[in-house]
């Protein structure tokens, strides 16, 4: 890899793979609406709205790959996730396209199926139930890759991350965790495989209450060394059990699953 592209590289997610993917490419090219000034050897910036094609197409031009992390990752009203997320995707995918990059990291999210109950495992071909717009806005992004793959060639691993943090801090994270060490690994797993095709991949490490399969996805070999069950005791501590009525508890999105809707306020 001679040089990637990262965008969101400036988020809490970009600052972890920024060192852990350190060395892994001979260029790191990061992007973010906002500027980022400690550059490490290896590291360029470029800002970039991702609603703005013709930045966008200036920003791939001569990158070999993208890890796409960028966009809103929180839930919001339809026109603040509308530029980065919806936008972005498409501009993403087009300058993909135009520019001739043929393989993408797509960051999707477990909150495309959030509505789907936590007794139910899932896999590849489990239907998207978004639990929240932020939710379908990273379905309208995996369907984008889809297209794209079957129309174009470009291929994408549609990557569904769950929690991913130094470690899990509640109780649903010990089912949701990825660890940042494996999320690093999976991606580099992804661009060193000979074929990737348009692959669904939950984003969790080695849990042992796990709601995920990633069986249709075995032939790209990752293999996540990192568990939540290391941290159950100081989670069990510090966060009590809920209700067993309690609503939040029926969906595999939480509390996304049962907040209003954002345009209500």
């Amino acid at each position: 890899m001679k040089r990637v592209l990262l965008t969101g590289a400036a988020g809490t997610l970009g600052k972890a793979m920024r060192k852990a993917l350190a060395g892994w490419a001979d260029e790191l090219l990061l992007s973010d609406i906002v500027p980022i000034e400690n550059l490490a050897q290896g590291e360029l910036f470029k800002a970039c709205d991702l609603g703005d094609l013709d930045s966008v197409l200036g920003l791939v031009e001569g990158c070999d790959g993208i890890i796409h992390l960028g966009g809103q990752s929180i839930e919001g009203t339809f026109d603040s996730i509308m530029n980065g997320n919806l936008k972005g995707a498409y501009h993403i995918y087009e300058a993909a396209r135009q520019l001739g990059v043929k393989r993408i990291f797509f960051a999707s999210s477990n909150h495309v199926v959030g509505f789907h109950s936590r007794e139910e495992r899932l896999d590849a071909k489990s239907p998207m139930r978004p639990d929240s717009l932020y939710g379908v806005s990273k379905g309208f992004g995996e369907l984008m890759a889809q297209y794209y793959f079957d129309k174009f060639g470009i291929e994408s691993a549609l990557v569904r991350i769950g929690s991913c943090l130094p470690k899990p801090v509640d109780r649903r994270m010990l089912s949701t965790w990825l660890s940042e060490g494996d999320l690093a690994s999976l991606i580099k797993k992804i661009y060193a495989v000979n074929r990737l095709g348009c692959t669904v991949i939950y984003g969790a490490s080695n849990n042992p209450c796990s709601w995920w399969d990633n069986r249709y996805a075995n032939f790209v070999g990752w293999q996540p060394q990192d568990s939540s069950a290391e941290f159950e005791d100081e989670v069990f501590k510090n966060d009590p059990p809920m209700a067993d009525d309690n609503p939040v508890l029926l969906f595999q999105g939480g509390f996304f699953a049962t907040a209003g809707h954002f345009e209500d306020g």
